[in-house]
């Protein structure tokens, strides 16, 4: 799997959600399979968008003030 790894953390959920759309973008056209993040506002974001494209399965985790995202796309 590659990992998208940031520690950026926006004040709003506007501004983690117009992050997580360019993320989106990345997923979708499969540069990253995962998001790893410690801002709980994007990898929300970025959940319920990836899980709006039907052909994708999205997986999330906490662990240690982390937050991934990762999908796996149906073939």
């Amino acid at each position: 799997m590659k990992w998208k790894i940031e520690d950026i953390i926006f004040e709003t959920l506007y501004e983690a959600e117009i992050w997580a759309d360019s993320i989106v973008n990345e997923m979708y056209g499969r540069i990253y399979d995962g998001y790893d993040t410690p801002d709980c506002k994007i990898a929300y974001s970025l959940a319920f968008r990836m899980a709006s494209i039907n052909e994708c399965r999205v997986y999330t985790n906490f662990n240690k003030n982390r937050y991934k995202v990762w999908v796996a796309f149906n073939s």
